[in-house]
């Protein structure tokens, strides 16, 4: 998939199939992470893949909206040496996502509210930090689950907004040159 495309079409997917991921494609989303940028090549990051169903499912209570990790095929948690690496981290979870659906794999990242919890779930040390756990799975053939069409009801009519009403030219504000 072109790279353009798939980051105007990735949607957030929280209802998958019940297909298992196999393990080269799953290697080849992780390896994307890995090779995200971060502040001074500090590669802040380290990945549990969770797919064990109980697993999956107690991970899901540790966030507030993470519903959709109990269903996935994987979860891939993102843990940071340290919470100051949450932009790095955020940019390792955006590869993870765009890199999944290039192979067809819908993905939703969960905010892990309960970040303590899941780290200590995880096993990893106390000084690191677990923000970020993304499902992974096939998309549902049959479509949106309940939670989604709950989240499409609350976010009906908002869309995307136009281009020209989110970028400014060398002062905020500032017309645009025609976008």
């Amino acid at each position: 998939m072109h790279t353009y495309r798939a980051i105007l079409t990735k949607r957030d997917i929280r209802t998958f199939a019940d297909k298992a991921i196999p393990d080269d494609v799953l290697r080849k989303i992780l390896n994307a992470g890995r090779m995200s940028g971060s502040s001074r090549n500090s590669q802040p990051w380290h990945f549990v893949v969770v797919r064990d169903r109980a697993r999956l499912k107690t991970l899901s209570g540790f966030g507030r909206f993470a519903q959709h990790v109990a269903t996935a095929a994987a979860a891939v948690c993102v843990v940071l040496d340290s919470p100051r690496a949450a932009f790095d981290g955020g940019r390792c979870a955006q590869n993870i996502m765009l890199a999944a659906w290039n192979f067809g794999i819908g993905s939703c990242p969960a905010s892990m509210h309960r970040h303590d919890e899941a780290r200590a779930f995880l096993g990893a040390p106390d000084t690191h930090a677990v923000i970020t756990v993304i499902s992974l799975g096939y998309p549902h053939p049959k479509g949106r689950g309940a939670v989604e069409r709950t989240a499409l009801r609350i976010l009906a009519g908002r869309g995307r907004r136009p281009l020209a009403s989110l970028v400014s030219w060398e002062l905020y504000g500032a017309g645009s040159p025609g976008i």
